[in-house]
């Protein structure tokens, strides 16, 4: 790619980012120090910025680390922001701090989730609980995927009882998530994917979900006999300073109930190795 192509390409991103944010270029460029015209110039291409200049517009975007990377690609530069396997050595420490949430979470379910909603870490009573459902559930949905398990209708579709309150407020996180990270095209094509399950209402594919979701989004999961009532609390790196740290997640499932705490603690004693 040339220095023409690297700024069109660049700009484009950049005005995207700046869309996605409800900024005005005025807005922006008192933000990053600089000016008005000069930021124009940069989206329209005319101008090549330097690689200060794009990492000081990130900044006032609060763009993630992976989103920064990509800007900087775009403008022709190398990543400033690393992207270590979990199974790093370096990444030893954030390892111990997921093992260490997630165990001492018992006996209620949590897992670490990455920007996808897919699922890299979980407890044994996450295990034990998708275990009650069926030993082939992930296979049932086509992969480890949290939000295909609740939308396919051979995931838990038809296994929570406020399906209707719990899938639309669901979707519009996901939706939420993509208009925040227009360049992010793994997480565009679940949202598409999530849009094209059978069973769901055809007004859901259109509807504008509001921007402010209620408090808390409780669970109501079928288990026969028993509703399951959940929710769930969501922790993450607030320093990370690596791609991967930054965007790992743990959501913690605590019970809405005291029939569903029970219901956990004898899971528990039911799986004792």
């Amino acid at each position: 790619m040339n220095q023409l192509e690297s700024g069109t390409a660049c700009g484009a991103l950049l005005r995207s980012w700046r869309d996605a944010r409800k900024r005005s270029q005025m807005n922006l460029a008192l933000d990053a120090g600089v000016s008005q015209r000069h930021l124009s110039f940069i989206e329209s291409g005319r101008s090549h910025p330097s690689r200060e200049m794009l990492l000081q517009l990130a900044a006032a975007l609060e763009l993630p680390l992976r989103e920064q990377n990509r800007l900087l690609l775009a403008g022709g530069f190398a990543p400033a922001h690393p992207e270590r396997s979990l199974e790093a050595n370096d990444m030893q420490a954030v390892r111990q701090a997921l093992e260490m949430m997630l165990y001492h979470h018992q006996p209620y379910p949590a897992v670490v989730l990455d920007a996808q909603w897919n699922l890299v870490m979980c407890n044994a009573a996450w295990e034990a609980l998708l275990a009650t459902l069926g030993a082939d559930l992930w296979e049932r949905v086509g992969g480890r995927n949290v939000v295909l398990l609740c939308f396919h209708p051979l995931g838990l579709q038809t296994r929570l009882r406020n399906w209707d309150t719990a899938a639309t407020l669901i979707l519009a996180r996901l939706q939420r998530e993509v208009a925040a990270a227009p360049a992010n095209g793994e997480l565009r094509s679940l949202l598409d994917r999530v849009l094209s399950m059978p069973g769901l209402p055809s007004q859901w594919r259109s509807q504008a979900w509001p921007t402010l979701p209620p408090p808390m989004l409780q669970l109501e999961l079928d288990l026969g006999p028993l509703g399951l009532k959940l929710f769930s609390m969501i922790s993450t790196f607030g320093t990370a300073l690596d791609v991967t740290t930054e965007e790992l997640r743990v959501e913690s499932f605590f019970p809405g109930d005291a029939a569903s705490a029970d219901f956990f603690r004898e899971l528990a004693l039911q799986h004792v190795p």
